[in-house]
C-alpha cells in the first residue's frame, strides 16, 4: 500500500485538504449536474403535456363549431 496508515492516507502528503476539496467539488457538480436534468425533464415534459391539452382543446373547440 502507498499510504502507512488511513491518517496519512487522508493527510496526502501534506496536500489533503486540496486533493479531498477538489473531490468534493467535483462529485458536487456532478450531482449538481443530474439535479438540474431531472428539474429540466420534468418541467419539459410539464410544458408538453399542458401544449397537448391545449392543442386537444382546440381541435375540439373546431370541430364543435362546425
Amino acid at each position: 500500500m502507498a499510504f502507512d496508515s488511513l491518517d496519512a492516507f487522508f493527510a496526502m502528503g501534506g496536500y489533503g485538504a486540496y486533493v479531498w476539496s477538489a473531490w468534493a467539488v467535483t462529485a458536487l457538480a456532478m450531482v449538481g449536474s443530474v439535479v438540474h436534468a431531472r428539474i429540466e425533464r420534468r418541467g419539459l415534459l410539464r410544458d408538453l403535456e399542458r401544449r397537448a391539452r391545449r392543442e386537444s382543446a382546440t381541435q375540439r373547440k373546431g370541430r364543435d363549431a362546425s
